[in-house]
């Protein structure tokens, strides 16, 4: 079990350079790779034991792998095998393939690091990759948004090591279980740097422009998949130490409210996809116990609905009224909405469920008015309109294929959830999802009112995570 752990975690690193020897397998190599993923997951999930690798003692890598490890796995596998299959007959070259891997072993490595160096080094790893596959298309706007992503990622990453060193000063090791003991600093610090790569709450608001303007595939993965990169070593510390769990959930509803607000005014696909992201963090952080399953229901979803608004005739929602996309591709667009919104027959919905029982009455509330603003959210794109006439000629099979995949898994996961359906769970769903469609109807629709964004500016955003560094200081102190 140890050798086949390590052999799995270097295998994609193997594979993306064997990519560059062999471009013509390129695809063939690259979809392997996802596939021996989705084996270990698999295997994770259905014989659930946990595993713990120490190598080179405190000075070096800390391992564990688990359910919770399983869930996320199977989620990068996912989503990334998708991505590979939407791309399947366009042009990208090898070395697209080669850093989509990459990012896709680095990402495999957080969810199975339980030291914080080690950490460090993976995310790194993942803020370079990303780096060149957002600026893949080689435009200005594409090269901007990457060099922008790569400079917040940066000094993200140079808070959380000050943190991690502070650490090892105070335990003599980086295991994440020494953050206890470790100055109220090194928590504020660390805690800065991975709600920063996660893009929670206002140190995330980064994220909108960067997964809105990047390439769909590529914004599929950053959704789907390497923001929670940031957010797993959060859901995992809160489940070690309790006594952090009120700083992680406090961030979690503050992030699901905040991204909803912005989203349900937001004219644009893509970025209303991005901002519903940023609220989708904060459910996988308000419940750590059921983080992964929720993590699984939402990378499926975001993965689906970013490749589908990359074949949609445009991206403002008032031009999508007066142009009909075709009825299959609505289809599949309204299954992943009422997925995420929550709606029965899809993982959505357990997750939801699930997620809403491990809360406490005022969580509870506040996490049932951001899902009737998700279901506000996505309203938006269940009632485009649509037509069988529509042009779908440009819609290749390897692209239904990706969405196949996507769908079907939302459906299978469903195993997971089996115990969430009841009559109750059922009726207190579709009552969430009917108030969004109100509200939606009613307000959103109508109003041409739309949220500054200021914080989003590229000068301020460090200044915002200088703020969420205060406030993490004082919540720290006080609990």
């Amino acid at each position: 079990m140890n050798t086949l752990t390590i052999v799995w975690i270097t295998f994609p690193f193997l594979v993306g350079f064997l990519i560059y020897l062999l471009p013509k397998l390129d695809r063939f190599l690259a979809l392997g790779v996802t596939l021996v993923s989705i084996a270990y997951a698999l295997w994770q999930l259905v014989e659930p034991s946990s595993l713990t690798l120490s190598l080179l003692d405190s000075f070096g890598v800390t391992l564990t792998i688990d359910a919770l490890s399983g869930y996320f796995i199977l989620t990068n596998a996912l989503v990334t095998a998708a991505v590979l299959l939407y791309c399947w007959h366009s042009n990208k070259t090898a070395y697209f393939y080669t850093q989509a891997i990459i990012l896709h072993g680095s990402v495999n490595a957080v969810f199975v690091c339980a030291d914080f160096i080690s950490l460090y080094v993976a995310l790194e790893v993942i803020g370079i990759a990303a780096f060149l596959l957002i600026s893949y298309p080689r435009t200005d706007r594409s090269i901007w948004v990457a060099l922008r992503y790569l400079f917040i990622s940066n000094t993200a990453m140079l808070f959380y090591l000050v943190g991690a060193v502070l650490v090892y000063q105070a335990n003599h090791s980086f295991a994440f279980t020494g953050l206890l003991n470790a100055p109220t600093e090194a928590i504020a610090l660390i805690f800065l740097g991975l709600l920063t790569k996660g893009g929670v709450f206002v140190s995330g608001l980064w994220l909108p422009m960067t997964h809105s303007e990047s390439e769909s595939p590529v914004s599929a993965l950053l959704s789907g998949v390497v923001v929670k990169t940031g957010v797993f070593p959060l859901v995992r510390c809160a489940l070690l130490m309790e006594e952090l769990v009120p700083v992680v959930q406090l961030f979690g509803v503050g992030a699901a409210l905040l991204g909803v607000t912005f989203g349900a005014f937001e004219k644009d696909t893509k970025r209303t996809l991005a901002l519903s992201t940023v609220s989708q963090m904060g459910w996988i952080l308000v419940a750590p116990a059921v983080g992964g399953l929720y993590a699984l229901a939402h990378g499926l979803v975001k993965a689906t609905a970013f490749l589908i608004a990359g074949n949609l005739p445009s991206r403002r929602f008032t031009e999508l009224h007066q142009k009909p996309m075709p009825t299959m591709l609505w289809i599949v667009l309204v299954m992943a909405s009422l997925s995420i919104s929550g709606f029965p027959l899809f993982a959505g919905f357990g997750a939801k469920m699930l997620t809403l029982a491990q809360l406490d009455s005022w969580q509870e509330i506040a996490m049932n008015v951001a899902a009737i603003g998700t279901a506000v959210l996505y309203a938006k794109f269940i009632f485009l309109p649509h037509e069988r006439q529509a042009d779908s000629s440009k819609l290749q099979p390897n692209f239904w294929m990706a969405l196949f995949l996507l769908v079907g898994a939302l459906i299978v996961a469903n195993v997971w959830f089996v115990e969430t359906y009841t009559v109750r769970n059922i009726i207190k769903a579709i009552g969430i999802i009917g108030a969004g469609w109100l509200v939606h109807h009613l307000l959103a629709k109508r109003s041409g009112f739309r949220l500054p964004r200021p914080l989003e500016q590229f000068e301020h955003l460090i200044g915002g995570m200088s703020l969420v560094l205060i406030l993490l200081f004082w919540m720290v102190v006080w609990v």
